[in-house]
């Protein structure tokens, strides 16, 4: 925050279309959204007739895990872990007894350093995490930033030079699985030569190569018996099918995409705009549409229908950005 500009000045605006809010009233739960530019996690639920969002601070939040009770928050130099509270939940606010039915606390931080985490996974031996500033796949220690416990076989060495930024992981049946990188590259940022078709998805318990010609894609998720991922750069949610050894297209969305949920036969989508040009820009999402937008977007994995069920924040600080009107609604996305 700039000099003079107090918490005050920031305004915060939510915006979301009808299917998403009927979505939303069904949800058994609350939805959690990192953005890293903003600094913010950002709590999506519903209380009694409108959304309710709740917004916390930290620097740089990233990658984001759930488990039975507990959370693990990637954040710009450290992992912490929070677990729940729900004793304390009811009372948290006494003018308000029972608003809340969840507290999570935080009780324990690890220190890593600034090895730029992105995804980050509970499995039966732990948490896991990407660590894409040195290639490879970590796991916390008491004594050391990070401890390597898988890179790439086209990696030759562990250096800090986010060779082939390694990004995404999907954990399956307790154990790590599948991997996605923008590149693979062994040099310093040699990824971005190539960011437009060169990535990959992994099998990390074979070593084996099993998509190539991605346009930077990211958050593989097992859900159900089935393997999705974002083929980021072209706006794709994708279905990988083992027996074929292929990928297809769900749907494709007019923005940049990153981080994916599955909720039962749903996909939830972090949706991007894009707007650092030097290393983002040419990517076959910009020649597709002529706007890209910034939100939530949720899929219909059944039907394949997109109901156009998007939430957009807007963080404007007012000293020196006015609030514009509300906007409408972008068009449903294509769908193939």
């Amino acid at each position: 925050m700039n000099a003079g500009t107090t918490s005050s000045d920031i305004q915060i605006e939510c915006q979301s279309s009808e299917a998403f809010t009927r979505w939303l009233v069904e949800l058994p739960g609350t939805l959690a959204v990192t953005t890293y530019q903003a600094g913010k996690l950002a709590l999506l639920g519903w209380r009694d007739k409108q959304p309710a969002l709740l917004m916390r601070q930290f620097e740089k939040p990233m990658g984001l895990a759930v488990g039975p009770g507990k959370l693990a928050l990637a954040t710009r130099h450290e992992i912490t872990l929070f677990a729940n509270a729900p004793l304390l939940a009811h009372d948290f606010m006494p003018e308000e007894p029972g608003r809340y039915d969840a507290l999570y606390l935080p009780r324990a931080s690890y220190y890593t350093g600034d090895v730029n985490v992105h995804d980050v996974a509970f499995a039966d031996d732990g948490l896991w995490y990407v660590n894409s500033r040195f290639s490879c796949l970590s796991g916390l220690s008491k004594d050391f930033s990070f401890v390597p416990r898988w890179q790439p076989p086209f990696i030759s060495e562990l250096v800090p030079e986010d060779r082939c930024h390694l990004n995404g992981l999907a954990v399956v049946d307790g154990k790590p699985k599948y991997v996605t990188a923008l590149g693979e590259t062994d040099t310093v940022g040699g990824w971005r030569d190539n960011k437009a078709s060169g990535g990959v998805m992994m099998d990390i318990q074979s070593n084996s190569i099993l998509l190539r010609g991605l346009s930077m894609p990211h958050s593989p998720r097992w859900h159900q018996g089935r393997l999705c991922l974002l083929n980021s750069g072209a706006g794709e949610l994708l279905r990988y099918d083992p027996i074929q050894g292929q990928a297809h297209v769900i749907c494709t969305l007019p923005a940049y995409l990153r981080g994916l949920c599955l909720i039962g036969r749903y996909a939830v989508i972090g949706m991007c705009q894009i707007r650092e040009r030097h290393i983002f820009g040419g990517l076959p999402v910009q020649q597709r549409f002529d706007k890209l937008v910034c939100g939530l977007a949720v899929v219909d994995l059944q039907t394949r229908a997109d109901w156009d069920v998007r939430i957009h924040f807007w963080v404007y600080r007012a000293l020196r950005h006015p609030i514009p009107a509300r906007r409408s609604l972008p068009e449903s996305a294509e769908l193939r």
